[in-house]
């Protein structure tokens, strides 16, 4: 049985004092629940505060994005081994957002997926259409293509499996307040986890978790992760606010 998944994306919100204040609005119920893996992505800047105070709670910490260098002369780059120096677990990689705005593509996506299982770091790795993709019948070829890309070289097996999460956000559900319904959700993670079976194996293929991506939010979590190859999510908007990012942890217990 994989551990479901609630993981917030924060994107470009909270200063570190704000960070620490929706942590501590959390009940101790939540810091404490062990049943779902949870898990806050914030900027750079709140990692440090958020990393010291979730230390004796169950809440992992990510960063939304990474270098694949340890270190060198890539000036406003943060690396990997500096995230987990400071106590980050997860990292996310390849987020729409950072493919749309910020030349992010399929080479560096698997650069930094390798440097992050290479350090321990477990990477959250986006795959996505955007809608003109999907309105041209392009979604199983461009999020085929980008698995494979991303994990190309990548070596994973039964025992390091649980490290390597994947994502699936149809970007044009990611702020819009469309929701990909479950069913078609459920058909591309699938598809996903068919890939990991053929380049890994059955066994370590059930392994590895899945997350839905796109305004995922605590009405609609629960049918999410029934659907069978949805291992949670990955929110972003809904995570914001201490009390919706608890509903969806209490959603899907």
């Amino acid at each position: 049985m994989r551990k479901i998944i609630i993981a917030g994306n924060w994107k470009m919100n909270k200063s570190p004092n704000e960070a620490c204040s929706f942590f501590e609005s959390l009940s101790d119920k939540i810091k404490s629940e062990k049943k779902v893996e949870m898990i806050l992505c914030s900027t750079f800047l709140c990692l440090d505060s958020l990393c010291k105070i979730s230390e004796n709670s169950t809440v992992s910490i990510g960063a939304q994005n990474m270098y694949w260098e340890n270190n060198g002369a890539f000036t406003g780059e943060v690396s990997g081994t500096m995230l987990k120096a400071l106590g980050c677990k997860y990292v996310i990689i390849g987020h729409s957002e950072r493919r749309q705005f910020f030349g992010e593509n399929d080479i560096s996506v698997n650069l930094k997926t390798k440097k992050a299982l290479e350090i321990d770091l477990f990477p959250i790795v986006c795959v996505g259409e955007t809608l003109a993709e999907r309105e041209t019948n392009q979604t199983d070829n461009i999020v085929s293509s980008q698995v494979e890309l991303a994990l190309n070289g990548v070596k994973i097996n039964q025992g390091n499996a649980e490290k390597l999460v994947l994502a699936y956000e149809p970007v044009w559900a990611i702020g819009t307040g469309k929701t990909c319904d479950t069913k078609e959700a459920e058909r591309v993670c699938s598809m996903i986890r068919k890939i990991l079976v053929k380049n890994y194996g059955s066994e370590t293929a059930e392994r590895v978790r899945i997350l839905y991506g796109g305004s995922a939010k605590p009405e609609n979590i629960k049918e999410l992760v029934s659907a069978g190859n949805i291992d949670g999510g990955l929110v972003g908007g809904a995570s914001l606010d201490p009390v919706s990012f608890s509903k969806l942890v209490e959603n899907v217990l």
